[in-house]
C-alpha cells in the first residue's frame, strides 16, 4: 500500500528515531503513553480511503433510518440515563484491513461505537510522526490544527466557560489512555476529574479546584457506565441514573445504542454478516463466525473459535452476536521483511445541529498476533501497537 512511502520510511527508520517519537509524545503530554506505540504508521492508498468512506457513509445512512425506539432497546434497564439526546456527539468505526476473495485489499467492518476515542492523542501522534519523518507531511491529514481544535471546542465546551466543563473518568491516573486526558486538558483548558471526586447538591454537580467548588455544566464522559458495577467498594459522587442538571458529551445511553447491537442490522459489501446468538440460523456453520459479547470493550470476551458447547452454555444469548470471520491481510512490511496486520478506526464527531458526522482523525492498530489488540502481541515484535494512517497515491 503506497510502496514508495513504505520504502522511504523503512530506509529512514532507526531505533533512535523511534525513541525520539516516544520521547516527544511523553514530553508533549507530560506523561508517557502506557500502551505500546508502533514504530511505523500505516500507509494506505486513496483508493482504500474511498472504500472506507463509502462503507462509513452507508453505515451512517442506515443508522439514521433506525427508529429511536429500536435503538433504545439496546440500553439495559439498569443503565438507562435520563435526558437522552437525538444523536451521539462521537461516532467511531473500526475496520479490519483485509483481502477479498478476488484478491483486492478492502476494509471489513469490525465494530462501531458512539464513545470518545483518543482524539487529542491521535492528532498529536500524527504531528509527531511528521516531525520525526518530515516527508510524511506530504500525505498528512489536510484539516488544519486550528480547525480540528475548534471542532472539539465547539462540541465539548460549547458556550460554557471551560472551568465548568470536565473530562470525567474513574481513577483517570490509572487508565491506559491517561496521555489523551492530559492532551485534551491542554487543547481545551478543561480539568480531568475522577468520578469519586464529584459532589452532588440537589440536581447540580461540583468539583473542587484550588479549594473552591466549581459547578459542572458539561461532562466530556470517558466512563464506561456498565463497568462501574465491577469496581468493588466504589464510592461514586453521584449516580449516572440521577436526574441532574448537566449536559452529557456524549450521553451514556449511546454507548449501548451504537455498538455491536447494530451489526446484524447493517448491510454493505464491507460489512460481514452478523447474527444475534439467539437468532443464529441452522444453515450457517459456527466455524465461520467469531463470538462477541455486545457491550465488551477493548476485545474482552471475544472468542475466535466458538463451539456449540460454548454457545449453548450462554444463558443471555440476546446479549451476544456471531460475526462472520474476516481475514486480516499482513501487508505492512517491517525492516526485517516480516509483515503486520492492522485495523483502522475512523474518528468522527457529530455536532448537535448537523445532519451527518464529520471525520476528524484516524487511529491505527498494528499486530502480528491473532487479535488486533496490543495485549495479544509478543513482547519482542516490532511494527505492533498504536499507530496512525497516512493516505496517498500509490
Amino acid at each position: 500500500m503506497i510502496p514508495k512511502y513504505r520504502k522511504q520510511f523503512n530506509q529512514e527508520f532507526s531505533q533512535e528515531k523511534y525513541n525520539q517519537l516516544k520521547e516527544s509524545l511523553a514530553k508533549k503530554g507530560n506523561i508517557a503513553p502506557t500502551f505500546r506505540i508502533s514504530e511505523s504508521p500505516l500507509f494506505l492508498s486513496n483508493e482504500f480511503r474511498n472504500k472506507l468512506i463509502d462503507a462509513s457513509e452507508s453505515i451512517i445512512d442506515q443508522i439514521k433510518m433506525i427508529p429511536a425506539e429500536v435503538l433504545y432497546k439496546a440500553v439495559p434497564d439498569n443503565c438507562r440515563v435520563p435526558n437522552d439526546t437525538l444523536q451521539p456527539h462521537f461516532f467511531t468505526i473500526d475496520f479490519g484491513i483485509c483481502r477479498s476473495e478476488n484478491g483486492e485489499i478492502e476494509p471489513q467492518l469490525i465494530e462501531l461505537q458512539a464513545f470518545p476515542s483518543l482524539y487529542a492523542f491521535q492528532k498529536t501522534f500524527e504531528d509527531t510522526f511528521c516531525e520525526v519523518y518530515p516527508f510524511l507531511s506530504e500525505i498528512r491529514n489536510t484539516m488544519p490544527h486550528s480547525e480540528f481544535k475548534n471542532h472539539l471546542k465547539e462540541l465539548i465546551i460549547g458556550n460554557e466557560n471551560p472551568e465548568n466543563v470536565i473530562l470525567l473518568e474513574i481513577f483517570p491516573e490509572q487508565q491506559k489512555t491517561a496521555i489523551d486526558f492530559a492532551l485534551t486538558e491542554q487543547l481545551l483548558g478543561i480539568k480531568t476529574v475522577c468520578l469519586t471526586k464529584v459532589k452532588k447538591e440537589g440536581r447540580n454537580l461540583f468539583y473542587e479546584n484550588n479549594g473552591k467548588y466549581i459547578e459542572i455544566k458539561r461532562i466530556y464522559n470517558r466512563v464506561i457506565f456498565d463497568e462501574l458495577d465491577r469496581i468493588p467498594d466504589l464510592k461514586s459522587g453521584f449516580d449516572f441514573r440521577d436526574d441532574i442538571d448537566v449536559k452529557w458529551i456524549t450521553h451514556p445511553n449511546w454507548f449501548f445504542k451504537i455498538s455491536k447491537f447494530l451489526l446484524p442490522m447493517l448491510k454493505h459489501q464491507f460489512v460481514p454478516k452478523s447474527y444475534f446468538l439467539n437468532e443464529f440460523p441452522e444453515h450457517e456453520n459456527l466455524e465461520n463466525f467469531v463470538l462477541k459479547p455486545l457491550f465488551s470493550f477493548a476485545g474482552s470476551g471475544v472468542n475466535l473459535n466458538p463451539t456449540k458447547e460454548i454457545t449453548e452454555a450462554i444463558e443471555d444469548k440476546e446479549n451476544y452476536i456471531l460475526q462472520r470471520k474476516v481475514t486480516y491481510e499482513p501487508i505492512f512490511e517491517d525492516i526485517n521483511g516480516e509483515f503486520s496486520k492492522a485495523e483502522i478506526r475512523l474518528l468522527y464527531i457529530w455536532h448537535e445541529n448537523d445532519e451527518r458526522p464529520i471525520l476528524l482523525e484516524n487511529l491505527g492498530r498494528m499486530t502480528k498476533a491473532a487479535m488486533v489488540n496490543v495485549d495479544f502481541n509478543k513482547k519482542d515484535a516490532i511494527w505492533i501497537g498504536s499507530s496512525n494512517a497516512f493516505f496517498g497515491e500509490e
